[in-house]
């Protein structure tokens, strides 16, 4: 029987959320097409909260598309009925309030629920909540407007709940603070100042959820050119004016060999993460190695596009599961759900195939 799909994408907040969300949905509709198995439909949020229901992700079908009022664009879900929604959207609301819709409407979806989205969103309270489950994080401290940092140079400035590194910097003297924590309140009106743990190396740990266990992916390693990764190693503007992904390249991102002895310790780390946080269905948490070899909790990001440039489609591929087999398997779960809480799941790592 073919299944229903439709993909929530875009931005309810802005153009750059709105443009990130489509670039990554895009490739994933190529990534898993199969007119055989599924039925696609797209529902797509623009920052003026209209909703807009495009033949596919081309800029000129989404301008063709009606916009439309939330309260229209719900009739026009309940009518068409899917099996099960992907959420395709980065933004905080995308994560939280738009997933939390559908859960309203009883349309099951893939991934993570809006609360620990919305936990994890915050980067002071998720690496609180993995710090009482005995993971190592940087010391911190989130600052309101008008408050100043007490934490010990070199600190780490950042936006409490922006992503993509965005208005993210390292400041090594005191003359430093003012623009940095200028430029982060440019993002969010609290601030994360952590101490700086000196490079080693800086991965990414996937998890998936299959058949009662959680599977850790081989993890994939940032070539780190700068002391911190800023936003500038992550997303770039192309030529044609949509945004492009930097770190994909197999040069300034590789898969890091299971063997390597840095691997067991962060997967470990990354378990008691997925479990303390609450995760659904796969997560993907970021780790700085100090020079002695110590994984340090940066930040989860709990999303997946099911891209091919997707990171956990990455990760996955290395150990011979494509996209398209990811996304199955996600569906199946949601359609076919198991009752069971997180700390019930079993832990091992998946076996490394190469591609």
């Amino acid at each position: 029987m073919t299944i229903r799909v439709l993909h929530l994408v875009g931005s309810a907040v802005s153009d750059f959320y709105s443009d990130l969300s489509r670039l990554y949905a895009a490739d994933c509709l190529e990534s898993v097409a199969d007119a055989d198995r599924y039925e696609m439909h797209v529902a797509f949020v623009t920052p003026d909260l209209q909703w807009r229901f495009p033949a596919n992700l081309s800029r000129k079908a989404i301008a063709a598309a009606t916009p439309m009022p939330v309260a229209t664009a719900i009739e026009r879900i309940t009518a068409l009925k899917p099996d099960v929604m992907v959420p395709q959207m980065f933004c905080v609301p995308g994560m939280t309030s738009y997933r939390a819709l559908f859960e309203v409407l009883d349309i099951p979806y893939v991934g993570n629920l809006p609360g620990v989205m919305a936990l994890t969103a915050n980067k002071a309270l998720a690496k609180a909540v993995v710090q009482a489950a005995g993971v190592r994080v940087p010391r911190g401290e989130v600052l309101r407007p008008g408050e100043q940092p007490s934490i010990k140079l070199p600190a780490v400035v950042k936006p409490v709940d922006a992503d993509n590194s965005l208005g993210v910097a390292l400041v090594r003297v005191a003359t430093e603070w003012s623009p940095a924590l200028h430029v982060a309140r440019g993002h969010a009106s609290d601030v994360l100042v952590e101490e700086y743990i000196e490079l080693g190396r800086e991965v990414r740990c996937g998890i998936l959820e299959r058949q009662g266990e959680l599977v850790c992916l081989p993890l994939e390693e940032y070539r780190m050119d700068q002391p911190v990764r800023g936003y500038a190693q992550k997303i770039s503007a192309q030529d044609d004016g949509d945004l492009g992904l930097v770190a994909k390249d197999g040069v300034r991102a590789w898969i890091v060999d299971p063997a390597d002895p840095v691997t067991a310790k962060v997967w470990k780390a990354a378990q008691a993460c997925h479990v303390a946080l609450g995760c659904r269905d796969y997560s993907l948490f970021d780790f700085r190695i100090d020079p002695a070899g110590e994984p340090w909790f940066l930040e989860a990001s709990l999303y997946c596009s099911f891209a091919h440039q997707s990171v956990l489609s990455t990760m996955a591929r290395s150990v011979g599961i494509d996209a398209a087999e990811l996304f199955a398997t996600a569906l199946r779960g949601r359609l076919t759900p198991r009752r069971r809480t997180a700390a019930a799941l079993g832990c091992r790592s998946a076996p490394a195939t190469g591609d």
